[in-house]
């Protein structure tokens, strides 16, 4: 039994330690959240959002923008370091200009959406309570009374538009033709390229007036970006020579994804600081791989609705068999183990639908296979690990009544 006192002095330990960090100086300079006060290699797109945004400065309504890029490419970024300098230089002069960044995918609903754009100006709302459009109403008066030009940047559009539709778009786009002070201003944030032709054909001609695309990044561009982080992040003499190199190669076999190269930098750090190692090694980037995969999987897999975890099961079990599963063979099995819960089951169309969206989160990989006169279906294998996609599946208790069937 471990006494009072040895506890104390564990914890004691445990502090000191991180009070006292051999590996790093600011670990916050790695993470998702911190925006530098340069983007290296994003200058292009740098320059053509801040010239676009730039009108708004002599009270004039900008372009709506569209930004696309795959994740990890700078997009988020990039609009929160070109708000911060439209922020600071309209205070300089007194333009009446606000702007706001909000991410959809924790902001999830439109009353949420709205809720967040009225508090930058200045009108607080219940958490609940109201309905939708006595929030547009008040977002008209707000605007209306304070003449600002007012640009909302709506992060992850895709996953706002796929779960609610884009009326939210259309009502935000439609206020201006009849504000008579005060405009609004979207930039949609992506990485689904092809969204904007999912769109109403109305807000599809209005919010496509302005497109900025950020390409991936490649591993030297990714090796230079981590060097200019890791430089204030890092103790001296904290890493080893061959991690970054690693870090960045890892990142660009996966399209260019500065996040994840931070990520992997971080992780690896904490590793080496909580193994009370001297210094970050590259086994120790191989065992931040390996959690950072584990922790993504399980916490998009515990987050699926039922059918989605359904279906998810049912391929892994067909692959388990076979290597590899058909959208039919799927379906089936997954119609197996909704008899066995006793529960509604979905359409054959909608679960084909749940395994391209689980092929869009990088869980599955899905790929339309030609099988002569039989027609097409769609060829489905595990993108990701067995073992971490199993473990998030059995936190739900209904999944776990049927996972060994």
């Amino acid at each position: 039994m471990v006494t009072g006192k040895s506890q104390k002095d564990l914890f004691e330990d445990l502090f000191s330690k991180a009070l006292q960090s051999r590996i790093f100086i600011n670990r916050e300079l790695l993470s998702p959240d911190y925006v530098p006060q340069t983007l290296p290699f994003r200058e292009e797109q740098l320059t053509k959002l801040a010239s676009i945004l730039s009108v708004s400065l002599k009270n004039e309504r900008p372009n709506n923008v569209f930004i696309y890029g795959l994740t990890g490419t700078g997009k988020t970024a990039a609009v929160k370091l070109v708000f911060k300098k439209l922020k600071e230089k309209a205070d300089e002069i007194k333009a009446n200009v606000v702007a706001v960044y909000v991410n959809t995918r924790q902001k999830d609903t439109e009353y949420r959406v709205l809720a967040e754009v009225l508090d930058s100006l200045g009108v607080k709302v219940p958490f609940t309570g109201l309905s939708v459009s006595e929030l547009y109403n008040r977002l008209f008066k707000a605007v209306q009374n304070k003449g600002s030009i007012t640009i909302v940047a709506l992060d992850e559009i895709d996953y706002l538009v796929k779960k609610h539709g884009d009326d939210l778009l259309y009502r935000l786009l439609r206020m201006n033709s009849e504000l008579q002070r005060g405009k609004i201003t979207i930039v949609g944030i992506t990485n689904d390229l092809k969204l904007i032709d999912s769109l109403d054909p109305r807000v599809k001609s209005s919010l496509g007036e302005e497109e900025i695309v950020f390409p991936p990044y490649d591993a030297e561009q990714l090796k230079k970006i981590l060097e200019e982080r890791a430089r204030l992040a890092f103790r001296e003499g904290a890493l080893s020579p061959e991690v970054i190199p690693l870090c960045a190669a890892l990142a660009a076999r996966e399209h260019g994804d500065a996040r994840k190269a931070l990520d992997l930098l971080r992780t690896a750090g904490e590793i080496a600081e909580r193994n009370n190692d001297e210094m970050v090694e590259t086994r120790h980037v191989e065992m931040a791989r390996n959690q950072l995969e584990h922790d993504t999987v399980e916490a998009i897999v515990s987050t699926l609705p039922l059918h989605s975890k359904l279906i998810l099961l049912a391929t892994l079990k067909i692959i388990e068999e076979k290597g590899k599963a058909t959208t039919g063979e799927v379906y089936s099995k997954y119609l197996d183990l909704v008899k066995k819960l006793g529960i509604e089951y979905i359409t054959s169309r909608r679960a084909t639908d749940i395994i391209s969206e689980l092929d869009m989160l990088g869980i599955l990989d899905a790929r339309v296979t030609s099988r002569g006169r039989y027609g097409k279906t769609k060829t489905i294998t595990l993108q990701t690990s067995k073992d971490a996609v199993l473990k998030a599946l059995l936190k739900d208790e209904l999944i776990g009544a049927v996972i060994d069937e």
